[in-house]
């Protein structure tokens, strides 16, 4: 697991109820728990802080930092996709989006970075296809000062040939396959107790693996999958075993962070995107 990641990581998934604040020497001791060292996860925090999805913020007289608006609002989508319990409808229509051309290498792949991320795939050079249209669509490329035009169509030729052009289904419905080889021997072992520092780190590192399939994943319709697709199975895996891991991984978060000089109660009333 990568400093950063364990950073996104950590603020999405148990900051929500905390402002999305937390003192930097809390977040050393948790990433600290996941085998990470100091300086990577400073330097982590220092990345992510200045391309805007962090922000520094003193409380206090406690050093700390929390997620910009940017950031919450990056942070709630990818939640909401985490823990969605199965993929959302599909109303028979597909999106097509048209990119300029971009100026750059380095503007050309935040742009297929943030589309794959988006769930759409590229059938063109500058031409992507996705099953349903990302409300973050505009504003994503906007702040990667591309511009675009969109589409939708219920025409789509050999669908499924299209799809499998598109998106390797093959090499995703084999790390799916491996994510449940993993995760069901996990579920054996919950069947007694696990303490609170053992839980942090065993459920970071599976929401980190699950996370990644946000990247790979792009949520494509039953109607165009491959027969005995495994992913619903996958995600109903992940959801039974990171509830159970929930409640002590919790603790562990409290207790660091309160250690830390952290509030012991919530800025105020938030979802929590992990329930």
């Amino acid at each position: 697991m990568h400093a950063r990641s364990a950073v996104f990581d950590l603020y999405g998934d148990h900051l929500a109820l905390r402002g999305y604040w937390a003192p930097i020497s809390g977040v050393i001791t948790l990433l600290g728990s996941c085998g990470i060292a100091a300086p990577a996860t400073r330097t982590a925090v220092s990345r992510i802080t200045s391309q805007g999805w962090l922000e520094p913020l003193p409380r206090n007289n406690i050093r700390g930092y929390a997620a910009t608006p940017a950031g919450r609002d990056r942070l709630g989508e990818a939640w909401e996709r985490i823990y969605r319990p199965t993929t959302a409808a599909w109303d028979g229509r597909w999106q097509v989006v048209v990119t300029a051309r971009p100026q750059d290498r380095a503007q050309r792949d935040k742009v297929v970075g943030t589309l794959g991320f988006l769930g759409y795939g590229r059938i063109a050079p500058q031409t992507w296809l996705a099953a349903r249209p990302a409300p973050e669509l505009a504003s994503s490329l906007e702040a990667l000062g591309i511009g675009f035009s969109a589409f939708t169509t219920g025409d789509l030729p050999d669908a499924p040939a299209v799809v499998a052009r598109t998106w390797d289904l093959t090499e995703l419905a084999e790390d799916y396959r491996a994510f449940m080889a993993d995760a069901a021997p996990l579920r054996e072992r919950l069947a007694g107790s696990m303490t609170p520092e053992a839980a942090y780190p065993v459920r970071a590192e599976l929401v980190h693996r699950w996370r990644k399939f946000l990247f790979v994943d792009p949520a494509l319709p039953d109607e165009v999958l491959p027969d005995g697709w495994p992913g619903q199975a996958a995600r109903d895996l992940f959801l039974e075993v990171a509830d159970r891991l929930l409640p002590p991984a919790r603790i562990f978060v409290s207790d660091a962070l309160a250690a830390a000089g952290a509030p012991t109660e919530p800025d105020r009333p938030v979802k929590d995107p992990a329930r």
